[in-house]
């Protein structure tokens, strides 16, 4: 009994070790809950909960504070409107920050964003890149102080 007790023990501390699917590792950081919110409005939450990989160019709450309020709150309204925004931030795969390329990648809302690299700053669209490679079990988080908006 002692030695079930014990390896059930380390079965649950394993476990909690593994990594969290990119909707729960950005709520544990704690600064993407504008995002998280939205993600959860749009109904998104099941998707980037799923297998994935996914590659998330992610606002924080902060990049959300830019948008006019009044902006905002209609965005948070309009469902089609919002997951066009939201999955606009989305490229398919796990691309790490080693792996990305300036130019254009197709993103899951179907339009492209423009990768740029110079002096040593990336930029998505027109928000820089503040942190990388931020794991989750089914892709990545890439940090970004602005929202993108498709044309």
């Amino acid at each position: 009994m002692k030695k079930f007790l014990c390896a059930a023990a380390l079965g649950l501390t394993l476990g909690a070790a593994q990594a969290a699917d990119i909707v729960d590792t950005a709520k544990s950081a704690g600064t993407f809950n504008t995002l998280v919110t939205a993600v959860q409005a749009a109904g998104l939450t099941d998707t980037l909960k799923g297998p994935g990989p996914f590659t998330v160019f992610a606002p924080t709450d902060a990049a959300f504070a830019k948008v006019p309020k009044d902006k905002l709150d209609a965005l948070l309204k309009d469902k089609a409107a919002l997951t066009k925004v939201l999955t606009y931030h989305v490229v398919p795969g796990k691309v790490m920050a080693a792996d990305v390329k300036p130019g254009a990648v197709k993103t899951v809302e179907g339009a492209s964003l423009m990768l740029a690299a110079k002096g040593g700053k990336v930029t998505v669209d027109k928000a820089n890149v503040v942190k990388t490679d931020i794991a989750a079990d089914n892709g990545v988080i890439h940090v970004i102080d602005s929202v993108v908006m498709p044309k």
